[in-house]
């Protein structure tokens, strides 16, 4: 049964740092699972900066919603390193279409979601290598001023959630500090 780790902590806080350094050394091929879609210039030259850092022999995956599939075709006993639910959330809320989402729209949304985070970590737990999930802590801050970012900020503390508690190992990273979480309470 594959491992999962989890890897979270606020914007620019080394979390994919860390988890790349989890996967270096993790002793398996790498699978880099990338969400992010280059949308504009910046995120472009993020996306490169990422790409320039990573080992030559890592492979990478770009899928920015299909996540489980994605995990799936990754070879069993490779780390995959998943960066990350962040923006996968995002990609997922906009295909919504709209700043302003109904309470239907957004129930479908979680009730998918829910479905998509199921298959994600069988998936994780069908595999022999691990898999290393990195996302953003969103829970500390203020609450957003406008509907789509408290959904964002609602459903992403959700799925973070449910990934952390089937984790193997949680780490917490503050300002390039990794702060290992203890096991979730009943475990």
């Amino acid at each position: 049964m594959g491992q999962i780790l989890f890897v979270t902590g606020g914007a620019r806080s080394g979390k994919s740092t860390f988890a790349e350094h989890l996967a270096r050394h993790s002793g398996a091929p790498v699978v880099y699972l990338a969400t992010m879609e280059a949308g504009d210039e910046e995120l472009l030259d993020r996306i490169q900066r990422h790409q320039s850092r990573r080992p030559s022999a890592w492979t990478t995956i770009e899928e920015p919603l299909a996540l489980a599939d994605a995990l799936s075709r990754a070879a069993p006993d490779a780390c995959v390193l998943i960066d990350c639910l962040s923006l996968w959330v995002t990609n997922r809320l906009m295909q919504l279409g709209t700043d302003e989402p109904t309470l239907d729209a957004v129930e479908a949304l979680e009730g998918d979601l829910d479905g998509e985070v199921d298959a994600i970590i069988e998936a994780a737990r069908s595999r022999t290598g691990e898999t290393i999930f990195v996302t953003n802590e969103v829970g500390a801050g203020l609450v957003p001023p406008y509907p789509l970012g408290r959904v964002y900020r609602d459903i992403l503390g959700r799925v973070n959630q449910r990934v952390s508690r089937a984790a193997d190992r949680a780490w917490l990273l503050v300002s390039g500090r990794p702060l290992e979480l203890p096991p979730p309470a009943g475990s």
